[in-house]
């Protein structure tokens, strides 16, 4: 294993307008390691990420890769020098067909579609999951698309591989062997950057670990001498309570009692069936019913009806069978703004596709379902807008320089914790589908999550989460 640095960053920084979102950052990569980046959401590392791949340019510092001084103008010219990267958020067009996808960029000439496919499944297998080339990508589930994404990347063979939180949207038996791959592609002389919340995954890959906290890097060490209990202090700058203790002490409100009367049930699921455009059944017979103040959690690898459920319930798919119901109200054959009209808070798995505007303002996005509010004489008041969400911000930590920013500007997690926030603030919220709600976030951000969740239960909604954590 080589100890020469294939990638040194020194005194890196990175300005937004006024937003300082890296400051002297000094960073070496090995060849032949995997190098793991911790941090809270919003701490810097997609953006230090993005400056290694040729999205930003620098406003500080330098880089060298490979030798020579790395001063990328575009993602094309790193991935021509050897660097390839795996985004948070999906670069796949939906309505092409996976291979059609991946061919992008990489085949000139005669496209041999049939060769193409076969290596497609080639690198799938190689990971230990199957990759049809042939599915069109706007019918996959979210982990179906990252495992497209994950395979475009390594189709390059790159001398450094940049993954931003690619487990996240992968089941548990699939995590295992994304780490397996990222360690034989360091064993052969290549490296690693891989930038996660789940510290279960560093201990079992990393090679060194380095912590980003509001831009500055707090720490960088071999794993073997790393504890993480440290680690984690050092991300969030405070000591993190076990979920369990942090939950119990939370649960402060008086549970809901339960009644024998007509509204007994907060959501209702009865023989729902989704057959897809090839007759195929993806969810059958599905049938459930969630008492005001519960929770009920829906395990399961994905792929298996859940991306379905969750599309039926946000009003977004018609069952082909079937009936749903929120509190009273029968929204089977309703649309998405008649499920929010009845109560039904929904946190849907692809934030980006069905949950938010990103070309709008944070403002405007946490209060997409009410803006009505905010209107007179048909014009927006944009001071009480950016008024009030600057305080529900405060209260769901969401964190950005402003409600007025375009929400594109924020992390993963903290688009997912505004999305939460405007879910959870519905009046009345009679149930909340949740899926995937902690996808994304950080140790501390996930205990946010859960302690307004069963805040939310504990005031008598019903709670559906779906997760494959």
């Amino acid at each position: 294993m080589s100890a020469e640095s294939l990638l040194s960053l020194r005194d890196l920084g990175k300005r937004f307008g006024s937003l300082q979102a890296l400051e002297g950052v000094s960073l070496d990569v090995r060849a032949g390691s995997v190098q793991c980046l911790l941090g809270e959401n919003g701490a810097g590392k997609s953006t230090l990420c993005n400056l290694i791949f040729g999205v930003y340019e620098p406003t500080a510092g330098d880089m060298v890769f490979d030798g020579a001084a790395w001063v990328p103008k575009s993602p094309a010219e790193a991935l021509e020098k050897g660097i390839a990267m795996v985004h948070q958020h999906f670069s796949l067009v939906p309505r092409m067909t996976v291979v059609e996808n991946l061919m992008l960029g990489q085949v000139r000439g005669v496209l041999k579609r049939h060769e193409f496919g076969a290596k497609i499944r080639d690198i799938a297998e190689s990971f230990g999951f199957t990759l049809e080339p042939d599915a069109v990508v706007g019918e996959l589930s979210v982990g179906e698309r990252q495992r497209a994404e994950i395979v475009k990347c390594l189709m390059r063979d790159p001398k450094l591989l940049v993954l931003d939180e690619p487990t996240a949207v992968l089941p548990p038996g699939e995590i295992g062997a994304l780490l397996d791959i990222c360690r034989r592609v360091a064993d052969s002389g290549r490296a690693v950057i891989l930038v996660t919340h789940k510290l279960a995954e560093i201990a079992k890959v990393a090679d060194r670990v380095a912590v980003l906290r509001t831009g500055r890097l707090v720490a960088d060490e071999s794993m073997k001498d790393a504890d993480m209990g440290e680690l984690v202090h050092a991300m969030v700058g405070r000591e993190v309570r076990p979920l369990d203790v942090a939950l119990a002490e939370a649960d402060e409100a008086p549970a809901v009692e339960e009644s024998d009367g007509p509204r007994d049930f907060a959501l209702v699921c009865d023989g729902l069936t989704v057959h897809d455009r090839h007759g195929a059944v993806r969810l059958d017979n599905f049938t459930l019913e969630i008492r005001p103040g519960e929770i009920v959690g829906l395990a399961g690898v994905e792929g298996n009806g859940q991306s379905e459920l969750g599309m039926v319930l946000a009003g977004l798919l018609r069952p082909t069978e079937g009936q749903f119901y929120i509190g009273d109200s029968d929204l089977t054959h309703a649309g998405a703004a008649a499920v929010t009209a009845a109560g039904g808070g929904i946190v849907p798995e692809d934030r980006h596709a069905v949950a938010c505007v990103t070309g709008m303002s944070v403002a405007e996005n946490l209060f997409l379902n009410k803006l009505d509010r905010f209107t007179r004489f048909g014009l927006l008041q944009r001071g009480a807008l950016n008024r009030a969400a600057q305080k529900q911000m405060q209260e769901f930590d969401v964190r950005a320089s402003g409600p007025e920013v375009a929400f594109s500007g924020l992390s993963g997690g903290n688009q997912q914790k505004a999305v939460l926030a405007r879910e959870l603030t519905l009046d009345p919220l009679v149930a909340l589908v949740a899926a995937q709600p902690t996808r994304g976030l950080d140790v501390s951000a996930v205990e946010a999550v859960y302690r307004q969740i069963r805040a939310a239960a504990r005031r008598g909604v019903g709670v559906l989460l779906i997760s494959s954590e």
